[in-house]
């Protein structure tokens, strides 16, 4: 079952930055990691699909002419558009994904630690809709936790898979280590 809003406006109710994005080390070499897999491209759209509190938002809006951060809590939302109020150009919204997917074209969109979320079905329903709001030439960057949660629906070697095995997409990257799998596909 695909994990729904309430369960991560209580996480954010007890902890400001529930996954430590501000201090890991974990999340910032996957933020390193992330940004490398930009290339030395400009996007001018992007969507960071799951901001959470806008740290790797930050980081990305400096590489786009126009970024949409968008997260299903509401906490999340506030304290990523306090991080981004700083940039004119970075739009933050509270959405519920993938039923309220922003329409593209998207000419970079960024699903990190997201899309485990979703249960099997959900996941396969909106692969469509992730490709289809990539502008052509567009750029879609995935990456995920690899080690099995305890409350995730999905892992994140099992969304990996199905995006190589079925988003209609060229897959251009991949790489992993015992924490995160990354995988970068183009229009």
């Amino acid at each position: 079952m695909t994990l729904q809003r309430e369960h991560f406006e209580a996480l954010y109710a007890a902890d400001p930055d529930p996954w430590d994005y501000e201090t890991s080390a974990y999340e910032h070499a996957k933020y390193e990691r992330t940004l490398a897999a930009l290339g030395d491209r400009r996007y001018a759209r992007a969507l960071e699909a799951g901001c959470s509190i806008g740290v790797l938002a930050e980081r990305l809006a400096r590489h786009c002419d126009e970024l949409l951060a968008v997260d299903i809590a509401q906490a999340a939302v506030q304290a990523a558009r306090e991080r981004l109020a700083a940039y004119d150009h970075v739009r933050v919204e509270r959405r519920t994904l993938p039923s309220e997917w922003p329409a593209g074209p998207f000419d970079l969109v960024v699903c990190s630690e997201l899309l485990y979320y979703w249960d099997h079905a959900t996941l396969e329903e909106a692969l469509p809709v992730m490709a289809d709001s990539l502008a052509p030439g567009g750029r879609l960057i995935a990456v995920h936790y690899r080690p099995r949660s305890s409350v995730d629906p999905l892992t994140g070697d099992v969304v990996h898979a199905l995006l190589r095995e079925r988003l209609a997409l060229a897959h251009v990257e991949a790489e992993a280590n015992d924490k995160f799998q990354i995988d970068v596909f183009d229009a």
